[in-house]
């Protein structure tokens, strides 16, 4: 499958530490999943676990481990592409002595497209992505109504799309575009007591950004 031509995300500076980078080479055999064009077997990746929810853009990975510890019946497949993140999510992984978090580095779309099966997912989480703000970069914004139609073909039926972001235009264009959505129900809901407050949405409040919560389930 060809790459997407136009893809929503940007990689910036890396700036990866040593300890970041000892932890990808250490620790991705065991904690990471290398991407291929095959489907993954996520009941064998996962075995002994109830549910199985894909995050998209876990930045620097400490909501993610704490969303993992809460809750530890269910796992958690964690992708992004940031190289300091990876590195760190793999070392919390460590330490925390963590069986139901395993982390990918690829692009979400051909992660959903060519290695995850159809209803195979309890849900999907997709914390503060990046709004691109800029007019001519909305192209860039990975909601849009084909990445529902993929994503929603990916989830059970009840499944729940997990949303955060701090950009009131993006919170709007988020609601629009699934309300275009005849697989989805859902809306604007209060913060999720298990969603953990990161640093970035912490300094984000302390600029007076108001951040949205949005679920949106399956039907």
């Amino acid at each position: 499958m060809e790459r997407p031509t136009i893809k929503s995300f940007k990689l910036r500076g890396t700036r990866i530490t040593a300890a970041q980078i000892d932890a990808r080479e250490r620790l991705w055999s065991q904690f990471g999943v290398t991407y291929n064009s095959e489907l993954l077997d996520l009941q064998s990746l996962f075995s002994g676990f109830e549910k199985v929810v894909m995050e998209i853009g876990f930045g620097m990975g400490e909501a993610t481990v704490e969303i993992a510890r809460n809750f530890p019946a269910t796992a958690f497949l964690a992708n992004d592409v940031h190289q300091p993140g990876i590195g760190k999510l793999l070392s919390l992984i460590e330490e925390n002595s963590l069986s139901n978090v395993r982390v990918m580095d690829e692009d979400a779309h051909l992660i959903l497209t060519t290695m995850i099966d159809n209803e195979s997912l309890d849900g999907i989480n997709l914390f503060f992505p990046d709004p691109w703000p800029k007019t001519r970069h909305h192209k860039r914004r990975i909601i849009n109504a084909e990445f529902i139609a993929l994503a929603a073909s990916r989830m059970k039926q009840g499944g729940v799309f997990n949303i955060a972001t701090d950009w009131v235009p993006y919170a709007q264009w988020i609601a629009d575009a699934f309300s275009q959505s005849e697989q989805f129900s859902g809306g604007i809901i209060p913060r999720p007591e298990w969603r953990p407050l990161t640093r970035f949405e912490g300094q984000g409040l302390r600029k007076n950004h108001r951040v949205t919560d949005l679920a949106y389930i399956k039907k």
